[in-house]
């Protein structure tokens, strides 16, 4: 499982995206971060919607309390997750990752 840090904003861990995928999924991990599949180009920040709402509909949580902390032109990101704990965000992240 990947590290998860906890802060007062929220939880936070490293994401690498791999765009213009068959299908939005997480794929596995890369290090410590996540490796997620999803069908948006790499333009005009389509990928980084599309990461706000994959996190967003796997959580059940507004879109609102999703946010990319660093990397928005990178395919290494990190992802910050508000209103969930960690012990939370860890057992749904486990339940979701495929190898």
């Amino acid at each position: 499982m990947i590290p998860l840090y906890e802060s007062a904003k929220g939880i936070a861990f490293a994401v690498k995206v791999h765009p213009r995928a068959r299908k939005n999924a997480i794929t596995g991990t890369v290090g410590d971060a996540l490796k997620l599949a999803l069908t948006a180009p790499p333009v005009e920040g389509k990928a980084n919607q599309a990461v706000v709402e994959f996190f967003a509909d796997l959580f059940a949580i507004p879109r609102s309390s999703v946010t990319i902390a660093s990397g928005e032109t990178s395919r290494n990101k990190i992802v910050r997750i508000a209103g969930i704990s960690k012990p939370a965000a860890e057992q749904k992240l486990a339940e979701n990752l495929k190898l």
